[in-house]
């Protein structure tokens, strides 16, 4: 797995593309996918944070949080634009921070609620994908002259998943 910095470095043009459908609306806003006791995908609305340090979260105490702290490993997928069908989704490991001063830092910039049960993950990255499906969207219309989607990938090296598997 790789940093949000890590990953922006080795693919600028990339990390830009998924952080803006990431922030679109404003705040960061995606759909988290974690894994269930059984196995099964869990899918829930959340708003990730991108900072120049990495992709971090907050997770309330919920199904989704306990899904993490068993099995780390989620999929995070951007919100639909209103005029296309473009797509980004990154997956990876969510590790929970310790760091008191990063917490406290990004809990005091992004006015995270003190009576709230939540904690702070990072995200990091395996793989990120960004597709482009051009005017006419997944599913073209007969009228509407037909772009193939094109799709830019990228998977963290494997020294960089070995150095943070060990450091987590």
């Amino acid at each position: 797995m790789a940093s949000w910095s890590d990953f922006a470095a080795a693919e600028p043009m990339l990390a830009a593309g998924i952080r803006a459908l990431l922030q679109q609306y404003g705040p960061g806003m995606g759909y988290l996918a974690t894994i269930r006791p059984d196995g099964g995908p869990r899918v829930h609305p959340v708003s990730p944070v991108l900072t120049d340090d990495g992709l971090f979260c907050f997770i309330v105490d919920s199904p989704k949080r306990r899904d993490l702290d068993r099995d780390g490993r989620y999929a995070l997928h951007s919100y639909p634009p209103e005029d296309n069908d473009d797509e980004a989704c990154l997956t990876g490991r969510a590790l929970p921070v310790h760091d008191p001063m990063k917490v406290t830092r990004l809990a005091g910039a992004l006015h995270a609620s003190p009576d709230v049960d939540w904690r702070l993950y990072e995200l990091t990255i395996e793989t990120a994908m960004l597709r482009h499906h051009g005017p006419a969207g997944a599913l073209p219309l007969a009228a509407t002259p037909f772009t193939p989607a094109f799709a830019q990938t990228w998977r963290a090296p494997r020294n960089l998943r070995r150095t943070l598997a060990v450091a987590s």
